[in-house]
């Protein structure tokens, strides 16, 4: 396969992954949707760089790691407690409903909301899971058959999901601008019960499987 099939592909499983709807997409939303769409494509650049990272240590083999379960635990339980405080706190700003009255320390910037996706997608141990299930489907079809295949793999990887965040962020941008604050406060309780749940969900499946 050629360097560019492999960058191809790799594109398109970080796309489309990326595509799937998850806490961090909910937060995304929710964040672009209250701070606009620098703050969301700071959190799509966060979360593609973790998924480009998690796919190389996929492709390394590192999710054999997961099998000591200690480490499993203890990601999976800081996974979960980022999810979870996202989640209260996103539930706690719904129930404030009070736009526009937020102090300087709770007005997100890039480099915080870049850091914030950096420290939720990271810690959540089924990412590296699931990237390491792609990366053994990939290989069967020879994307990964040379280093420089790999690497064009892993450059797509980052560019697709990057390129998913990006126009999520955009679009919710461009639909921000006709969201009334009602609207605004309705997406932060379904967002905030979203990423309660999804920590709660994350929590349970590290404790008892």
């Amino acid at each position: 396969m050629t360097h560019m099939g492999a960058l191809v592909i790799g594109f398109g499983l970080g796309f489309f992954v990326a595509a799937q709807l998850g806490p961090l997409s909910l937060f995304l939303i929710r964040s672009t949707l209250r701070s606009g769409a620098w703050i969301g494509l700071s959190i799509g650049a966060g979360i593609a760089v973790i998924d480009t990272l998690y796919a190389a240590a996929g492709a390394a083999g590192a999710a054999g790691l997961l099998g000591i379960q200690p480490l499993r635990i203890a990601l999976g339980v800081i996974g979960a407690a980022v999810l979870l405080f996202l989640g209260v706190r996103t539930v706690y700003s719904a129930l404030r409903v009070r736009l526009g009255a937020e102090v300087p320390d709770e007005v997100s910037t890039p480099r915080r909301a870049f850091a914030t996706a950096l420290a939720a997608c990271a810690s959540n141990p089924l990412t590296i899971a699931s990237w390491a299930a792609v990366f053994a489907a990939a290989s069967t079809a020879g994307a990964t058959a040379s280093t420089t295949g790999t690497v064009a793999l892993l450059v797509g990887v980052g560019l697709g999901s990057m390129t998913w965040m990006s126009m999520l962020a955009t679009g919710v941008s461009v639909a921000r601008r006709r969201i009334g604050d009602r609207a605004l406060s309705a997406v932060d309780a379904v967002a905030g019960a979203g990423l309660i749940g999804f920590g709660g969900l994350l929590a349970y499946r590290t404790l008892h499987d």
